[in-house]
């Protein structure tokens, strides 16, 4: 019950409705189940036949979604570490430190963002005797991201030891800027490889509606007769086996 209450809160604080984005998705893969029944082959039953599709679609897209909110909430939390760098430089313990990144963060991404909703998290976990590595953890765990994960488990250990909380935070965030600057360097590298990919796969679905359109006729030999069939789902096979190595060439992970 707490569980739905705290998804319920996070939804209306961040703006968040997951079966609203599903939707959307749901929406593309009809549209994507038409284009590939009427184009390749002219029937309504192969829309129907087709409309499957749209599941691999909605869990890519989601998958995507996924990794862009994991990748933003990295940016946020090493500028919310950077937060607490400061505060421990002047004086404040770590836990306080914690509780003041989250007024810099809300002024800096704003009260809705992800980060402003953790860090109130963190600040309510704290308050209520949580420890301060376990909370940390369970922001990592819960957004996916690895490395609040290892800073959480590094954290953990320098508590426990009585490490220098100062430069181990200043080492993380000179590792996770490290690894943010190299994935800024692959975007702009393939950025331009990954706008021809985006347009070479809608290339297929334009020349087949530009002759259907200009030439009425055209394809009436692969429409509606069993060679036709054959050949045209091995074309669209062929299709999205290339589709998928194209996304899979241009998104690349570090």
């Amino acid at each position: 019950m707490n569980l739905r209450i705290l998804k319920s809160l996070r939804q209306q604080v961040l703006g968040y409705h997951p079966k609203k984005s599903d939707a959307i998705f749901w929406i593309q893969g009809a549209l994507i189940a038409l284009m590939f029944g009427r184009l390749f082959f002219d029937s309504y039953l192969a829309v129907a036949l087709l409309s499957p599709i749209a599941i691999p679609w909605v869990i890519i897209q989601k998958k995507n979604k996924s990794e862009q909110r994991c990748r933003q909430i990295g940016i946020q939390f090493k500028d919310a570490i950077f937060s607490v760098l400061t505060s421990l430089k002047a004086g404040f313990s770590i836990e306080n430190a914690f509780m003041e990144a989250r007024r810099d963060m809300e002024l800096l991404y704003g009260k809705n963002s992800d980060i402003s909703f953790y860090l109130a998290r963190i600040s309510k976990g704290l308050k209520n005797s949580v420890p301060l590595e376990k909370l940390i953890y369970g922001m990592g765990k819960e957004t996916g991201n690895t490395d609040i994960q290892d800073f959480a488990m590094v954290f953990s250990v320098a508590k426990r030891s009585g490490g220098n909380m100062t430069d181990i935070i200043q080492r993380t965030i000179d590792v996770i800027s490290r690894k943010m600057n190299v994935e800024k360097e692959i975007d702009v590298l393939v950025s331009a490889k990954r706008l021809e990919a985006r347009i070479m796969n809608c290339v297929p679905f334009f020349i087949i509606f530009y002759i259907s359109l200009t030439s009425p006729g055209f394809f009436d030999a692969l429409y509606h007769n069993f060679f036709g069939i054959i050949l045209m789902t091995v074309c669209m096979v062929i299709y999205c086996i290339s589709y998928v190595l194209s996304e899979r060439i241009v998104n690349i992970s570090v």
